[in-house]
C-alpha cells in the first residue's frame, strides 16, 4: 500500500508527465521493472523476495540522489555532525558535486 501511495504522491508533486518520463527513461528501465516486479511479488504473497527486488529497483532509480540526500542529512541540527562524521568515515560524501537534477 505504501508503494502505491509513494507513486501517487510523486505524481502529485511533480506531475503525471514528468513522473512517466522519469520512470520510462532508458537508463531507468531496469529499476522501473524491478520496482514494479517487487510490488507484484508483494501482492502475490511473496513479501520478502518482493521487498528485496523492490529495494534493488529503488536503488537503481534513485541512486543518483543519495549523495544529495546525504548532504542534506549533514545539516540536521542535532544529529547532523554525527551523520557527517559517519559519511566522511565511509567516504560516501560528494564534495563540490553538481546536483543530479
Amino acid at each position: 500500500m505504501g508503494n502505491i501511495l509513494f507513486i501517487a504522491g510523486l505524481t502529485l508533486i511533480i506531475g503525471l508527465q514528468k513522473t512517466l518520463l522519469f520512470f520510462a527513461r532508458r537508463q531507468k528501465l531496469k529499476g522501473t521493472a524491478a520496482f514494479l516486479a517487487g510490488i507484484l511479488l508483494i501482492l502475490v504473497r511473496w513479501p520478502l523476495i518482493g521487498f528485496c527486488v523492490e529495494l534493488y529497483g529503488i536503488f537503481v532509480l534513485f541512486g543518483d540522489f543519495l549523495g544529495t540526500i546525504a548532504g542534506f542529512a549533514g545539516n540536521i541540527p542535532v544529529a547532523g555532525p554525527y551523520i557527517e562524521r559517519a559519511l566522511d568515515a565511509l567516504g560516501a560524501r560528494r564534495r563540490n558535486a553538481e546536483l543530479p537534477v
